[in-house]
């Protein structure tokens, strides 16, 4: 028996998307620049500590996953760690994002791990309860869609908050940030950027960074409580004892598509940050745009505006293949992207705006496949774990991001590329590096990814035939009861 899901309650769960998707901008972008140029870390040691801080969702992941599958509470098993979560949020934004000056490693490693253990406690038991708030394969679709619009629009708002500061920097009234970046978006097609004065960014980040916290601070609580008061926790159906957590691990080893889609998106995540983390430096030393503000903005409309493309793909052919289609898609674009050189601006436009058109698929579908994975688990184990199947998905895609943009930014920078701004002070084998990693890196790296999702077995046909079986199965347990 299925149960459709109302649009209030699909919408509700979602709206948690947005205060994260604002909270992880910063992470990439200013939160290195603020703490190497204005604190005084060097770039290494605020790398290094990125990198350490993340590595502490090998512990927290699965201990989240497994204790929001097991915990049962009065309030349910997914809300009272969202709420917890959103307490430690806030102290770790606080801290991390206006700290005091003088302020050395150590304050920066505990505040950055206490900001990725608050992000774990929010994030991990969110997915999990969308998997379990419907067991019908194209509503697990509309579940994880909608939290992906919140995402894109909670992006467009981190963009917004520098963009402002920015422009206000710049000299523009408060009336005329609009019609500024209407300017940048005629600029960026027309390829007419001699009358944009260039902003200096080294005394931007302890601005942007304070309006992110308040942004923060103000989205995430409404956002949590939107969640927790308007959308029920599924009541657990199963009786059947839990595996232990060593059961569990072998039976998750052994779940076959749980394990296609674990490499399917530790690929694509790799290589998407692998490109992302050069992004900046072949759209202003290559390409040669000055502001790549409008940029954005026009890559996130085009991503909102092709969910429901991609919902209706996944309905038609099945979402394995709308990913492929996606992960092809990009992957043309990162090719042609080879292609362009200094003053290419429209070229290099409409190329990213097909890649934004392409950024909700790459988002949302795995997570909905995963979804469906869980099934799996449930007819073997007899038990709902959820929390667990999502907390090695959000290990796996951190550790990947992790290491795609260390692995891709150590290399340009070996090969001779200078960050400063100046090709001339680049050798050409670190230009051709940084085209080379940004062009090429996403494609060898998709393609391993479509080998694996060519010949994905969870089918609908398959997927239905399963939930059937769940259904009868939870029939005849509640006979028994």
């Amino acid at each position: 028996m299925s149960t459709t899901l109302s649009a209030r309650t699909i919408w509700a769960h979602g709206c948690l998307g947005l205060p994260l998707a604002v909270i992880g901008y910063p992470l990439s972008i200013w939160i290195p620049a603020h703490y190497s140029g204005g604190l005084g870390l060097s770039l290494a040691t605020v790398g290094t500590m990125l990198m350490l801080a993340r590595f502490t969702d090998v512990i927290t992941d699965p201990l989240m996953g497994e204790i929001s599958d097991r915990v049962q509470t009065p309030f349910g098993r997914r809300k009272p760690w969202i709420l917890i979560g959103v307490v430690v949020m806030l102290l770790g934004v606080w801290n991390l994002f206006m700290p005091d000056p003088g302020i050395g490693i150590w304050y920066f490693l505990f505040w950055l791990t206490v900001f990725f253990l608050g992000s774990t406690m929010i994030a991990l038991p969110h997915r999990a309860w969308g998997a379990e708030l419907s067991p019908e394969y194209h509503q697990r679709s509309r579940v994880t869609a909608a939290r992906e619009i919140y995402v894109l629009i909670g992006l467009m708002t981190a963009a917004a908050v520098p963009m402002i500061i920015e422009i206000r920097a710049d000299g523009a009234a408060v009336n005329d940030v609009f019609s500024t970046l209407w300017h940048d978006a005629i600029g960026a097609f027309s390829g007419d950027f001699s009358d944009r004065k260039p902003v200096s960014r080294a005394s931007l980040t302890g601005p942007v960074l304070a309006g992110m916290a308040w942004a923060i601070l103000f989205l995430l609580p409404i956002a949590a409580m939107i969640v927790i008061l308007l959308v029920r926790e599924p009541a657990l159906v199963s009786t059947a004892p839990r595996p232990s957590l060593k059961e569990g691990l072998k039976l998750m080893l052994r779940n076959g598509p749980m394990l296609r889609v674990l490499i399917i998106a530790i690929l694509v995540h790799f290589g998407e940050s692998f490109r992302n983390a050069v992004s900046l430096f072949f759209i202003r030393d290559i390409v040669g745009i000055p502001t790549i503000g409008a940029a954005y903005f026009f890559y996130f409309v085009a991503a909102i505006s092709a969910i429901p493309f991609w919902l209706w793909l996944g309905r038609t052919i099945g979402k394995h293949r709308a990913f492929m289609c996606t992960l092809i898609t990009v992957a043309f674009v990162s090719g042609a992207n080879l292609l362009l050189g200094h003053g290419d601006y429209l070229p290099f436009f409409l190329l990213f705006v097909v890649k934004g058109f392409c950024f909700g698929g790459l988002q949302f579908l795995p997570i909905a496949m995963l979804a469906d994975v869980v099934d799996v688990d449930t007819a073997r184990s007899g038990s709902s774990r959820a929390g667990s199947y999502f907390a090695f998905l959000g290990f796996s895609e951190k550790i990947a991001i992790a290491l795609g943009t260390g692995f891709s930014l150590n290399v340009v920078g070996l090969m001779g590329f200078d960050p400063s701004g100046n090709l001339a002070n680049s050798t050409d084998t670190g230009v051709l590096t940084l085209r080379l990693v940004y062009c090429l890196g996403p494609i060898f790296f998709y393609g391993l990814a479509l080998k694996l999702i060519w010949n994905y077995p969870l089918t609908p046909a398959r997927h239905a035939r399963l939930r059937s079986l769940l259904e009868r199965r939870s029939a005849r347990l509640a006979r028994t009861a």
